[in-house]
């Protein structure tokens, strides 16, 4: 039972960073400077964070069979932790405090190419 949990998460993990590429790429094709990837702090986790002029996005991306099921994955909870970490993160990078921050929402479909939900959430 333990091995298939492990090995059932591991897939997962496998899948997450797969996403997370394939969404990274469609924001850099889109215009968009990678500026970090899967940030962890006291906040919470953000899987991208992304600028393109003065923006700058806080991206969660989620992978999923369909659309509505991607978009419904992120609670309002995990919103919130990404909130606390896009404050952490940009309080340690005053160069980027001048810029404007969003926290949009990437989907990804198998067989399928991401789609880039600009400003998804608000706080």
């Amino acid at each position: 039972m333990a091995r298939t949990n492990r090995a059932d998460r591991q897939r997962a993990e496998r899948r997450g960073r797969r996403a997370e590429t394939l969404a990274a790429l469609h924001l850099r094709l889109k215009g968009y400077r990678i500026l970090a990837r899967r940030v962890r702090n006291g906040g919470g986790e953000i899987d991208l964070v992304a600028r393109r002029g003065q923006v700058v996005a806080f991206v969660e991306v989620k992978q999923r069979r369909n659309l509505d099921s991607a978009r419904q994955a992120v609670s309002l909870r995990n919103w919130q932790r990404i909130a606390r970490a896009a404050d952490l993160w940009m309080a340690s990078r005053p160069a980027l405090s001048a810029s404007d921050w969003r926290y949009d929402l990437v989907t990804v479909q198998p067989f399928g190419w991401p789609r880039h939900h600009k400003d998804f959430w608000r706080p």
